[in-house]
């Protein structure tokens, strides 16, 4: 059970960090131009460029550095505290970017359709379910 949880927690975050990745080599997949891409992906008031390279590349390492410790999380005997904490820490980081789609402030701040409608429908949603995924991840590791 922990390995299945473990890989349905894995697998979203891999999708996204090759997603991450193909931009961060100037790929506009799964969208047809950079201006549609940043404004789906991105929501911030007139934007039409992508962010730096860099920062995809980054975001990339990070998620798959996240689907790697939720696998770890799968194996009981693995890791330690630390790993145990690591993964409380993430739960928490997921749902929180899930709550934030929902308040006015976030809105505000990245009001650009597509994204508007994407973020409360779609990108929330799968935050809650990777915070879900590492919240039982850890839980059943403390019990």
């Amino acid at each position: 059970m922990n390995m299945l949880v473990g890989s349905l927690t894995f697998v979203p975050l891999l999708m996204v960090a090759v997603a991450h990745l193909l931009w961060s080599m100037g790929r506009t997949w799964p969208i047809r131009n950079e201006t549609l891409l940043a404004q789906t992906v991105v929501g911030t008031p007139g934007i039409t460029k992508m962010p730096p390279k860099l920062a995809s590349f980054a975001v990339a390492l990070l998620l798959l550095a996240a689907g790697i410790v939720a696998l770890a999380l799968g194996d009981h005997d693995s890791g330690g505290w630390w790993l145990t904490l690591l993964g409380i820490l993430l739960a928490l980081v997921f749902f929180g970017r899930g709550i934030l789609a929902y308040t006015a402030g976030w809105r505000a701040r990245f009001p650009t359709e597509p994204f508007a409608t994407l973020d409360r429908k779609n990108y929330a949603p799968l935050c809650f379910w990777i915070g879900a995924g590492f919240l039982i991840l850890t839980a059943m590791r403390l019990l």
